[in-house]
């Protein structure tokens, strides 16, 4: 993997872990995912008119993304009321790289031995962390994570075929974006707006992020293998770490800073291979 893909990634994973701190961080986890992902809904369609349109071929794929990541927004929120920011981001974004390479290799995406032992370190290293937990807290982030290696792979076979990953992705969250804001907007209308007139700059900081952080992924996807890329965005839990410590004041068991060295193995191997 090239080093200015291979940062490129790490600067993406970065900007994901932000964005999920901006949600568990707010007071109404629901309200702070709408308020992202109506951002980024409302900065997608302002650049979607200076790209080219995706091919054809990548509309059905990323009509099937669009029900996907929405599912996965309301998880997402779910989690955030449920489980620690660093316990349950580890295990959304832990258990998915592997699926991604086990269903990448039935695509015919072959990884040389460097990037599977990158990817299980990764994998492992975020399943190490959720060592502890008690059952009840494993449900939601285990959906959320097979949720993400579905829509991983729907948006790669997408961005290849569109021509522009880039406006691939700007559709994504144009469209993903729209159906949970105007749903709260129908059922709670009023908390919305005073969320939202409080909160609007954590909002379209959330949507800046993951909006750029999902677009650096996707475009890497074209280059390179997608567990690769996958397994190495998933090193957004070392940042996740340290804003789950340092701004959200977390406890976090000494297990998973152990864990996390793991992590930092894997990242190491996959930029080797």
């Amino acid at each position: 993997m090239p080093l200015s893909l291979f940062l490129l990634v790490l600067a993406g994973a970065a900007l994901h872990a932000s964005w999920n701190a901006i949600v568990k961080r707010g007071p109404d986890k629901f309200l702070g995912t709408v308020l992202v992902t109506g951002s980024a809904a409302l900065l997608s369609a302002a650049a979607l008119p200076f790209l080219p349109m995706p091919a054809a071929d990548s509309w059905p794929w990323l009509a099937a993304s669009v029900l996907l990541q929405v599912i996965y927004y309301g998880l997402v929120a779910r989690c955030y009321q449920q489980v620690d920011m660093s316990l349950a981001y580890p295990l959304m974004r832990g258990c998915a790289p592997i699926l991604v390479a086990v269903a990448g290799s039935l695509f015919g995406q072959s990884l040389p031995p460097a990037a599977w032992l990158g990817v299980v370190l990764v994998s492992t290293g975020i399943l190490c962390m959720a060592l502890g937990a008690r059952g009840g807290q494993l449900g939601l982030p285990l959906l959320t994570a097979l949720m993400i290696a579905t829509y991983t792979l729907v948006d790669a076979q997408g961005a290849r075929q569109s021509g522009s990953a880039l406006a691939y992705t700007l559709w994504l969250f144009l469209l993903s974006g729209l159906p949970l804001p105007a749903w709260a907007l129908h059922t709670r209308r009023g908390a919305v707006l005073a969320y939202a007139r409080q909160h609007w700059p954590l909002g379209l900081a959330g949507g800046v992020g993951t909006t750029a952080s999902y677009a650096m992924a996707l475009w890497a996807m074209t280059q390179v293998p997608v567990a690769m890329v996958s397994a190495l965005r998933e090193s957004s839990i070392l940042f996740a770490l340290l804003i789950s410590v340092f701004v959200l004041r977390e406890r976090v068991p000494r297990v998973r800073w152990l864990a996390a060295g793991l992590i930092a193995g894997g990242v190491l191997a996959l930029r080797m291979a």
